[in-house]
């Protein structure tokens, strides 16, 4: 299997119609004109197996779990997991909050690597960040297929993402799509209202 550079990865967005334009609310309360739907792409088991080898290799530490902070990441960490030979879980909001359910455990001292899809804020994964440290685990990284931020992200672990991909983001009051009486496109939908994600 050849190496994924960053041009065959972008390749393989378009390709899959990850990268959608439309008027977007994203799940950090930002506005922007582009969506990136990785869903689309990780639903093809041997492309997320690809990505998923790349982004292992970012992260050459040892790693005894891979944690998955939403649901589209979930199948990304499986493959991460599988690349590094380890297990993976994932959390879900319980009250606000994020957790481990479903029995899923961190033990003191295990070596674990977050993964996430798509990087814009790093609200969510500094969340899942300090959680696993509350359990006394060692966060080794955090590795995302896309960085869309646009400022730093305020991570205390490094970060390591297959390729960078800023895009216009606009608070609500500063939105000119808002501005201009532009609805807002349901997420995972293409502005017709074609069916995009789930």
């Amino acid at each position: 299997m050849t190496a994924l550079n960053k041009m065959d990865l972008l390749g393989i967005l378009q390709e899959h119609g990850a990268v959608v334009h439309g008027h977007f609310q994203l799940a950090s309360g930002l506005h922007s004109p582009v969506y990136v739907q990785t869903a689309m792409v990780l639903q093809y088991p041997h492309v997320a197996e690809k990505i998923a080898k790349a982004l292992a290799a970012k992260f050459l530490a040892g790693v005894d779990v891979v944690i998955a902070p939403n649901v589209v990441s979930v199948a990304l960490a499986q493959e991460v997991a599988r690349a590094k030979k380890c297990r993976a879980i994932f959390t879900e909001r319980v009250g606000g909050m994020m957790a481990l359910r479903r029995d899923f455990r961190l033990s003191r001292g295990e070596r674990a690597l977050v993964v996430q899809d798509v990087l814009t804020t790093g609200h969510l994964t500094s969340e899942i960040v300090f959680l696993t440290q509350a359990y006394g685990a060692k966060v080794v990284g955090v590795g995302a297929i896309v960085d869309r931020s646009v400022q730093g992200l305020a991570l205390c672990v490094p970060v390591r993402t297959l390729i960078s991909y800023p895009l216009q983001v606009y608070a609500t009051d500063a939105c000119p799509q808002c501005k201009d009486g532009i609805a807002l496109t349901e997420a995972g939908r293409h502005p017709g209202g074609t069916v995009e994600g789930e």
